[in-house]
């Protein structure tokens, strides 16, 4: 190493560390480069870029000198910022474009969904997902770049369509990642693009599903581009509240954006931005033949089959990032980043109030602004060490209109005659971090993975907290790699989802809340300790197993509480979690198949935040007992496979299986078990058809027809039963360009 080459490592270092005024950053780095998990349940890793890009020709047929230099460089660039993230000792589960499209609907799979295939993830209504016991609690990166989490409601703010290949994250993770902890999304734009190209499609279907789709990629001299617009229209946006096939009052209109710019400036850099639009519109789901609780003065009778409450979802994010090289060794990107996100949930004015005492117009709105900061500096054989920062700072506000009854200290409704509530608020705060790390290759077989980080958050509460964390590799031979992690774990509370009603205004009134209540939601802190092992059986079939046990102080939780379908967050005082993942994954030339289950226990004791949400009696009950948190999923599994025919026809099928989410008082009981079955049949016809080369897709989500629950109103925090899709039939037309 030259004598300047150390001067150069610590100005970029301190560069990027000044540069974000204060630190963290999120970036896939841990025990070893080699996943230690077994692969993603149909899904292999991503395979790596071989050879150059397709690059362009001069005239007399020669190639381009240009071209060839810009598609190294964008080359090069690409395992960098991998070499930023790289695959860790924590548990790595993939996927990539060929996994997503052996799923039945293909790349129409909403995110959510694709996810669902891997071991530990459960389903829940409004398209939430809980990985290993936790609620939510997930954070989403493209290429590397932290995307802010938005307010959550029905919708998906990302799109598989846009992923060349994605991650999930697990289990004992590196100093790089804090914050969402319970699983990193790490998605990844496409790679090897060709010089332009992309795909239309239209999908329809039963409930009036209409999605037209385009995408569009490509490289042109040192700028490339990758770009997604979809448009969703059905009948079913939203869980439908009955048994029925059909719900009623549930159209959906979606329409989401995408976009990923590159320009390469030179061998050693490149810029990129990144940007996403989201806008979601809802219609609230009806329930008939409900009889109203309260009564309203000069107010004919109301049909609860004709009410009219809807919710808007919006989300923006952008990104601006610099990416560069700093000799061969040292590799660095720094982002600034921002994101609106706002929920406007519009009641039905006499059916809310007539059925749940309070018509409450809630708005949401949450802007979050920042920059990330993530070095990586190889040395030697031995060392690569790692250093990151995050700052992030927010602005929350809620928007709360509330037409109530006048009552008695009991409760009870005392006049006809409406009064309006303003209850608005708003949240100004602060969150940053700053983590070091070393990937240390001991020996051949051993590879360690020690780090510490430092976290920062100054919102409705002033916390912070440092978090050792170190993971272990070991490949025992060929074919048998084992891991374990220890992380401890610090994740502020989500800002978009405190709830900030003033318990005194609503005193006298129908929507009264017991005064004794602490709302300043608190930081969850937990030890997470993981094992687990990865075999290579034969050439073709791996199987894998994990372990994890997390001790949990201030466990944050989630509910819907209210009459508007809103979560807010909430703390136990104490919680525990722990399970058992296995897997398998099968590939041959023409077929290919996986399968997986999960056993999960998630216990929580004592509510410390939140109080004003609960019964009385629940509380109490709370206080001196362990209980089952509300998404605790004992046995979660998925299967599936892929076979492709000759004459460009293939089949594809999935089978998701459920044990049920907790209901009933203090969630002492759990919903029944359900199966659901998906498949479908494609034929790709080349360009000697009479329209070309165009694709043909038929799916069938839950073949069977199965009627299922996976909500039934009760248990803590949920406010409305929900049933899985019944029987849907969808057809894709496409076409490569």
């Amino acid at each position: 190493m030259s004598a300047s080459r150390p001067r150069e490592v610590a100005a970029v270092a301190v560069a990027i560390l000044l540069s974000c005024g204060l630190p963290r950053a999120v970036r896939a780095a841990d025990a070893s480069s080699p996943s230690a998990s077994a692969p993603a349940p149909a899904a292999s890793a991503p395979m790596p870029r071989t050879g150059l890009a397709p690059a362009a020709t001069s005239p007399g047929g020669t190639q381009s000198l240009q071209e060839v230099e810009i598609t190294g460089a964008r080359q090069r660039l690409d395992a960098a910022r991998n070499g930023l993230s790289p695959d860790t000792g924590s548990t790595i589960y993939r996927f990539d474009r060929q996994d997503i499209e052996n799923l039945p609907l293909g790349e129409s799979t909403p995110l959510n969904e694709v996810l669902l295939h891997a071991p530990g993830v459960a389903q829940d209504s409004f398209g939430q997902l809980h990985v290993r016991g936790d609620h939510a609690n997930l954070q989403y990166r493209i290429d590397g770049i932290v995307i802010p989490e938005a307010i959550t409601g029905f919708g998906q703010t990302l799109e598989t369509r846009f992923a060349g290949s994605m991650s999930l994250l697990t289990g004992a993770l590196p100093a790089q990642f804090g914050y969402r902890t319970a699983g990193v999304v790490d998605i990844r734009t496409p790679t090897n693009l060709p010089e332009s190209g992309g795909r239309v499609a239209l999908t329809v279907g039963t409930r009036g599903h209409l999605e037209p789709s385009i995408e569009l990629e490509g490289e042109r001299g040192a700028f490339s581009y990758v770009l997604t617009g979809t448009f969703l229209h059905n009948d079913i946006g939203i869980e439908n509240p009955t048994p029925e096939r059909n719900a009623i009052h549930d159209t959906t209109n979606q329409s989401k954006v995408f976009g990923s710019l590159g320009y390469v400036l030179g061998p050693q850099s490149r810029v990129s931005v990144l940007f996403g639009i989201t806008n979601n519109r809802f219609e609230i789901p009806n329930v008939p033949g409900q009889t109203p609780s309260f009564m309203l003065d000069n107010s004919p009778p109301v049909d609860s089959a004709s009410l009219d409450a809807n919710q808007r979802e919006r989300n923006r994010f952008g990104a601006l990032s610099y990416q560069g090289k700093a000799g061969a060794d040292v590799d660095y990107q720094v982002s600034v980043f921002t994101r609106t996100t706002d929920v406007h949930y519009q009641p039905d004015p006499v059916g809310d109030l007539v059925f749940n005492g309070v018509a409450a117009d809630i708005t949401r709105r949450n802007t979050a602004s920042g920059l990330q900061g993530d070095l990586s500096w190889r040395l030697g054989n031995s060392h690569t060490l790692r250093t990151g920062v995050f700052a992030q700072h927010e602005h929350f506000t809620v928007d709360n209109t509330s037409q109530v009854f006048p009552a008695d200290d009991d409760g009870n409704q005392t006049s006809g005659v409406p009064m309006t509530i303003v209850d608005n608020t708003s949240i100004t705060g602060s969150l940053w971090g700053v983590y070091v790390q070393d990937e240390w290759k001991a020996t051949q077989a051993l590879t360690v993975n020690y780090g510490l980080r430092y976290d920062k958050v100054d919102t409705v509460v002033s916390e912070s907290q440092w978090s050792p964390r170190i993971g272990l590799v070991y490949d025992w031979s060929s074919t048998l790699r084992l891991h374990a992690g220890y992380a401890r774990y610090f994740t502020p509370p989500p800002t978009e989802k405190i709830d900030t009603t003033s318990v005194q205004k609503f005193l006298g009134t129908t929507n009264a809340l017991p005064s004794d209540a602490n709302t300043a939601v608190r930081s969850e802190r937990s030890n997470y300790f993981d094992v687990g092992a990865a075999w290579q059986a034969t050439p073709q079939l791996t199987l894998g197993a994990d372990a994890y046990w997390r001790d949990v102080s201030h466990l944050q939780d989630e509910g819907q509480f209210g009459n508007a379908l809103i979560f807010s967050a909430f703390n136990y005082e104490k919680g525990r979690i722990g399970g058992l993942e296995l897997t398998a994954t099968y590939r041959e030339k023409a077929w290919s198949a996986y399968g997986n289950v999960a056993f999960s226990r998630a216990m929580g004791k004592t509510v410390e935040t939140g109080q004003f949400n609960f019964d009385p009696d629940e509380l109490a009950y709370i206080a001196s007992n362990w209980v089952h948190l509300d998404h605790d999923q004992t046995v979660s599994a998925s299967a599936g496979g892929s076979l492709k025919l000759g004459g460009g026809w293939a089949a594809f099928g999935d089978v998701l299986y459920g044990s049920g989410l907790r209901r009933g008082f203090a969630n002492s009981d759990h919903l029944p078990s359900y199966t659901q079955v998906n498949a479908s049949v494609e034929k790709k016809f080349d360009a000697t058809s009479a329209f070309g080369a165009f694709d043909m897709r038929l799916a069938v989500v839950n073949l069977f027809d199965r009627v299922y629950q996976l909500r039934d109103g009760s248990g803590i925090g949920v406010g409305a039963s929900q049933y899985g899709a019944r029987r849907s039939l969808y057809l894709t037309l496409g076409k490569n360009f």
